[in-house]
């Protein structure tokens, strides 16, 4: 056991409060890479990964899914395809550190539940199967034949195999996830909750409806091609910070960008990139050339205003701002959308957005005067009460002035995690289409239930009512990534059996069931070796390309297996020997689970060969090549029609949003430096506008307690620092996981179920030391 991860939990005494930053990356940007690198994984495994990070013979990052450029767009890649989060990312995974047999036997399960989610991830590596027994006080090793046995046994005494629940992550390859979702249909249940169940499952609904396909319309080069570029809810520099490498070439080809953001987020102010001499000793790229300060749940009232204003500047010159050819012949329901936004009451408007009517218009005219504008977007628009028809207004503008089908134009919805994407192309959700059921039945023989599972929210509520009684992860975080911390708690705890697939040790370990079960599988900077010889995976980017990822890192332990094996083998244990999918040659060979996905996926025939090309292969998308909407009801580009809504907050309430510190990634907290904000050495802080600390006569620095108001009671966060920062009026923000407690599992984005993370009302009270 390697006993460099740090002794001692996070000391919130010791957090320091300093000056935000006014520019992202630069060299802090390599030293922090470097240093992270070297500190967990020593000099040279940090020069072999990084190297090879995002290559074309490499890995995949295992962070965000921003794409990489294509040799078909004339693009070349940099030496150093990667960022520092992406850093970050592989020195968590190819860490020396190990959680073996001693560690468990030193730490009881009362032990680990006390610490952090920082302490417990920088432990390291899970070096073999785990299980914590009913009444047992520690974890204890268990062999892989016995893990299954267990599993399979737990499975199969269910009265129904609804009463299962099966979660994935976005870190799942596409062949893992494809063999995942069968075994779960094969077993008789779409029980299959995904992580894009709470973050991007509102774009999917709304993209759904309005151009027919649940993905962005746009590639890396219509980026770097844009007039402009529209950034929404979003914050590059930390989520995913190779897009601003993007909007810094788009701004050298003389793009325009527009930030729309509660928080003034450094990377869309100033970038140094340090790939080039601007970035090292200059005064790097400044990108946003407008930042419009919205109010949390403002973006609704501000798009419908911009297309009153749009709608209105063409009734006075006509044709002039509306694309009337492209809505004439390739849209429905614009009169009814243009009649919907004739009027609008502009005090409201700019109650709602926290925005004055001059710079609302400024607004429209950008977008009414650029010939080639895309929208991005991520969670800062998808988790509110009204975020599908947030977004379908962003592609009714988009429609409005046909901006999609066109070079340099179109929807980019910002997937965080790698590979969420390619899970739901794969068939991991809840309620896939009839036709995709009706390829599997045919491709290999079976036949799959049809009635609709449970999503991630539904999944909690069934847990915890004892409908659902073994949950079972493939990969993820389950415990810190979903809402209402105590409830999903109590939820898991009500599970006869929970199961996680896991590279790392995390608060979903410490969260169990009656009996618990932590498998190790090999990470994405992993080499897998299988009968047939070494294997490749394929992942899907935000932008629909799917590419091969190859593993190069010797594994953490002999006694790891791959997502793929531990599918397998747990489904001819579950399944029978017997069953009708060749569940043992798929673990020997991955390309014959990636010719079964060519049978059975839409865009993925002729995988294999297609995957093997430099920069694999990219799934079709009717809008974006054909500008055609044939999966909308009408079948056509859909305006939508939708009422003005904001939220509105009591006197002496505050409206909070969950969000990221800079050094972590989704629930992995990579350290405690919120260098771009200003933080070191914590996370309970929460950042509120000076004068609404003033008017609530809260003094900066005061510790306080966040208490969120629902309609079934109060929840409490206590022992949050208040820091006065320049965020928009009636706002505040703190860090997820720590944040999640006060997000009730109740409050959902309507059409997509997603938790409201964005829009909570809470209140803040002093302290009292008990």
């Amino acid at each position: 056991m390697h006993r460099d991860a740090p002794k001692h939990d996070v000391d919130e005494a010791d957090l320091k409060v300093g000056k935000p930053k006014s520019y992202a990356a630069g060299i802090p940007g390599v030293a922090v890479s470097l240093k992270r690198g070297i500190e967990q994984m020593g000099p040279t495994r940090t020069a072999l990964t990084l190297r090879l990070l995002n290559q074309r013979a490499g890995f995949d990052c295992p962070g965000c899914a921003w794409p990489e450029p294509r040799q078909v767009d004339g693009e070349k890649r940099k030496l150093a395809e990667f960022c520092e989060n992406g850093a970050k990312a592989v020195a968590e995974e190819a860490t020396r550190r190990r959680v073996d047999r001693e560690f468990f036997a030193t730490h009881s399960i009362a032990d680990l539940r006390d610490k952090t989610d920082y302490w417990l991830g920088q432990q390291g590596r899970v070096t073999e199967p785990f299980v914590l027994r009913e009444g047992a006080t520690h974890y204890e090793p268990i062999s892989w034949d016995a893990a299954f046995d267990l599993v399979a046994g737990e499975l199969n005494g269910l009265a129904s195999p609804h009463e299962a629940v099966f979660y994935t992550s976005g870190r799942t390859s596409n062949e893992a996830a494809f063999l995942y979702q069968l075994l779960v249909r094969s077993y008789g249940t779409n029980n299959l909750p995904d992580c894009s169940n709470m973050c991007h499952e509102s774009s999917g609904a709304a993209l759904a409806a309005s151009t027919g396909i649940g993905k962005g319309s746009v590639t890396l080069a219509d980026i770097h091609h844009a007039d402009l570029v529209v950034v929404v809810g979003q914050n590059p520099g930390t989520n995913h910070p190779r897009m601003l490498s993007a909007l810094e070439t788009a701004k050298g080809n003389g793009a325009k960008v527009l930030a729309v953001n509660p928080l003034p987020e450094a990377g869309l102010m100033r970038f140094k990139n340090p790939q080039n001499v601007r970035g090292v000793v200059g005064e790097g790229t400044p990108l946003a050339d407008e930042f419009a300060q919205i109010r949390l749940g403002g973006d609704l009232a501000l798009f419908q205003a911009v297309g009153h204003l749009l709608l209105q500047w063409d009734e006075e010159a006509p044709g002039a701002i509306i694309d009337r050819e492209f809505v004439q012949s390739s849209t429905h329901g614009y009169e009814d959308w243009a009649k919907n936004l004739l009027e609008i009451d502009w005090p409201e408007t700019e109650k709602a957005t926290g925005l004055p009517r001059e710079q609302i218009e400024h607004v429209a005219r950008m977008i009414a005067t650029s010939e080639r504008t895309i929208y991005c977007w991520a969670m800062g628009l998808t988790q509110h009460k009204h975020a599908v028809p947030t977004i379908a207004e962003i592609a009714n503008l988009a429609l409005a002035r046909g901006m999609i089908g066109k070079p340099g134009a179109g929807l980019c919805p910002v997937r965080g995690h790698s590979n969420v994407q390619g899970d739901r192309t794969m068939g991991v959700w809840e309620k896939m289409p009839e036709s995709f059921m009706d390829a599997l039945d045919r491709e290999f023989g079976i036949t799959v239930p049809r009635e609709h599972g449970w999503d991630t929210v539904d999944s909690i509520r069934a847990m915890r009512d004892g409908r659902g009684k073994v949950f079972f992860a493939m990969g993820g975080n389950f415990a810190s990534a979903t809402p209402d911390s105590d409830v999903t708690a109590k939820a898991l705890s009500s599970c006869s059996l929970t199961v996680h697939v896991s590279t790392k040790l995390n608060r979903s370990h410490v969260v169990h069931g009656t009996t618990a079960l932590i498998l190790p599988t090999l990470g994405r900077t992993e080499r897998d070796v299988q009968e047939s010889g070494p294997q490749f995976v394929t992942v899907e980017d935000s932008m629909s390309q799917v590419h091969a990822s190859r593993g190069r890192v010797k594994p953490a332990s002999a006694h790891l297996i791959s997502e793929v094996a531990i599918v397998c083998r747990l489904a001819e244990r579950l399944l029978g020997a017997d069953h009708a999918v060749p569940w043992r040659s798929f673990e020997k060979n991955y390309d014959l689970i990636r010719d079964r996905i060519a049978g059975v996926v839409p865009g993925c025939e002729d995988y294999n060969r297609r995957v093997r090309e430099p920069d694999g292969f990219v799934l079709p998308n009717a809008p974006r090549d054909a500008r055609e909407f044939t999966g909308t009801e009408t079948g056509k580009g859909t305006f939508t029609v939708s009422e003005f809504e904001y939220p509105e907050v009591p006197a002496g309430r505050l409206l909070l949003q969950t969000m990221r510190s800079h050094d972590q990634y989704n629930t992995t907290i990579y350290g405690l430096s919120d260098r771009y904000r200003g933080i070191e050495d914590g996370r309970r802080v929460v950042f509120v506008n000076p004068d609404d600390l003033a008017e609530l006569g809260i003094a900066d620095g005061e510790i306080v307690d966040l208490v969120s108001e629902w309609r079934d009671g109060d929840r409490r966060a206590p022992r949050f620092r208040a820091v006065s920062y320049p965020t928009a009026r009636g706002c505040a923000a703190a860090y997820f996981p720590e944040a999640n407690a006060l997000v009730p599992l109740d409050s959902v984005a309507e059409k997509s179920n997603t938790p409201v993370s964005k829009a909570v009302v809470v209140r803040l009270e002093p302290h009292h030391h008990s």
